[in-house]
Order: structure tokens, then sequence, then C-alpha cells
């Protein structure tokens, strides 16, 4: 794969880097699904992401990025079916941005196993598939929306159980497949299955720039990098350090980010005024702007940082009302005025 554009040189699409910088901080809140229109920076901006990430650290020889500080892993099962001896050394290695394409194998996909050489040979054997070099990082879709049926029922049972078992002719392996799941689409081409789009902690609209100088901006970066992306990439590196030390630094502050019941009381008001499906659209909206505090250095989610997510975690939970065609966004807008009142500028 070659150079990733780098993150901090994308030009507005603001809305779209804030849920990417907020899942990054916390894996919790789930995955990023962005809907828009063509050549707006979707699949620049997923790609782009790895080099924004603090390294992880793997046991070395590993094949499925196992965490050395997790004895619970699975990775002693795992590397024994791979017959790999040890494990015992690690190392550090950057967080994988793995792509799946439309046109992928279930094989590819999930991995598979080598019946051969267990016939032949009685040794088990197992060729680890894109879920597994994915485990602890990011698995990125573009055109999530046309993906196989097949495929999206697997992406369901593995993100719902945080595992990937692979079965054939009597032998079987499973490994831990924990990720954050990036889909990008445009709503022309199809809609994404329900299922699939609520296992999405945030969503995102993103739009063609419609300012001049946006335009002529993003087309002066495009031919720098384009020309020579090693000197595009080394003008934009402090930039970018700036931005991965802001994550790191969130993350460690995070756990000390509080969420008081007024916040809370805020977050259930505004999922009912909506009529958000379940308790999934809270949850994320909590963990969001929890996030948010954290990116901000506060001490304490407050009304900011609610406004800031709730288009984000709520856009797509909403039922659809017949009688009212507004756009999804209109209608949070709606919501968080009925429950927050006006934003008081400068507060």
């Amino acid at each position: 794969m070659g150079q990733a554009f780098p993150f901090a040189a994308i030009v507005g699409q603001d809305e779209m880097k804030t849920a990417l910088l907020l899942v990054a901080i916390d894996r919790s809140i789930g995955g990023v699904m962005v809907f828009g229109d063509r050549g707006t920076g979707k699949s620049t901006a997923a790609r782009s992401l790895a080099s924004l990430l603090p390294p992880m650290r793997v046991m070395a020889g590993c094949p499925f990025n196992c965490d050395p500080n997790a004895a619970a892993d699975g990775c002693a099962n795992v590397c024994e079916f791979q017959s790999v001896k040890s494990c015992l050394e690690m190392r550090t290695v950057p967080v994988p941005v793995i792509d799946l394409p439309l046109g992928a194998t279930e094989d590819r996909v999930v991995g598979a196993l080598d019946l051969e050489r267990a016939l032949t040979r009685g040794e088990k054997g197992f060729e680890p598939g894109l879920l597994a070099r994915a485990h602890r990082g990011f698995l990125y879709i573009d055109e999530i929306n046309l993906l196989e049926d097949h495929l999206v029922d697997l992406l369901l049972d593995v993100a719902a159980s945080g595992e990937n078992i692979v079965e054939r002719e009597g032998l079987s392996v499973r490994h831990p497949a924990r990720f954050i799941l990036v889909g990008s689409g445009n709503p022309e081409e199809g809609e994404l299955r329900p299922q699939l789009l609520d296992r999405f902690g945030l969503s995102v609209e993103v739009r063609t720039p419609t300012t001049l100088a946006d335009r002529v901006e993003i087309l002066r970066r495009c031919d720098a990098f384009e020309r020579d992306p090693q000197a595009f990439d080394s003008r934009w590196r402090g930039e970018n350090r700036t931005l991965s030390n802001r994550i790191a630094d969130a993350r460690d502050r995070l756990g000390a980010v509080t969420v008081g019941d007024e916040a809370l009381e805020t977050m259930s008001r505004l999922c009912m005024a909506m009529g958000a499906d379940g308790l999934r659209g809270e949850l994320t909206l909590m963990r969001a702007s929890r996030a948010a505090a954290a990116l901000a250095d506060d001490p304490a989610v407050d009304d900011r940082h609610i406004r800031q997510v709730a288009p984000l975690a709520l856009r797509h939970r909403l039922r659809r009302d017949p009688l009212d065609d507004s756009g999804s966004t209109v209608r949070i807008d709606r919501a968080v005025l009925e429950v927050m009142g006006a934003e008081v500028m400068g507060a």
C-alpha cells in the first residue's frame, strides 16, 4: 500500500475527523459510518488515521496482534494451532488499519484451515485472514452498503462476540477479533442493513465542499502530495504528531473525566425526545461525550460536549416518521433545541 495522505492535511470535513479521533480515544464507542458524496475524502481520512495512532505492544511471532498484558486473549491457543512455539517476546508495532475489499472471499476474511495438511500429515494449519490482522486495530470497508449479505452476517457475528471462529470438516480454530469498524459509502448506491448500521457507534454525513477557497486548497494539497509524497508528508509531520499526542493524552485523561447526573439526564431526555430505538444511543452518547471532554482537556462532561457529539451518536438511530420528511440532522437539531435550549455563544 502506498503512503497515506497525512490526516492533518485534510481540508474541512471537521465532523468526520472528529468522529475518527473520538473512536481512536475510546474504542468502546464503536465504529464510524461515513456516508456522503463520492470524492469527498472518506477513504482518505480512514486510511490516514493509522499515522495518528500511538503504536501498540504485541507478542512477537503472534499472527493475531495479541496483547502481552491480556492473558485471556486466546494467544496461547491459536499460537499452538499455528505451531508457534513461543510468544514470550514483545515488540511494538503500528496499529493496523486493514482494508476489506468488496470482492474478498470468505476465506480471505475469516482465514483458511489447511485441510490437506491435516489429512495427509495429521498437522493442524491455519492461514489467518483479514479479521486476524485487524485485531486491536481498525477494519475499513469502502462502499460497505454494497457488501455481500453473507459477509455482512459474518461481520455481525464477530462484532457481537469479539471472536472469529472458523470450522471446516471437523476442524475448528478460534481467535480474538476485536476491531473498530470504519465504513464508507454513497447512500445513492444502496442502503446499509439496519442490523449492521446499528453496530456503528457514530455516523457522519459528508458533502462536497461549497466554498471556492476550500476547493482550491484541496486541489493544491492533492497536487503537492501526488508530485512528492515524501516532501508533503514531512511538511505535515509536525501537525500529525501534535494530533497523535492529543490522542495519547486524551486516552490518559479519559478515566478521570466525570459524567454527572445532570449530564446523564440531558442525554436520556434527548434520546427520548427523538424517539431513538433502544438504549445504545444513550450509551454511545455518554462515551462519545466523555471522549470529547478528554480531547478538550475538560474534567467533566457538560452541554458543549453533548451538543458536539449528539448528531454523530444519534442520527442513524432515529425511527422513520412518515409524517416528518425532515433529515435526521434537522430532527436532532430540533430535539437539542427543545431539550437543551439555544446555545449560549462563548459558554
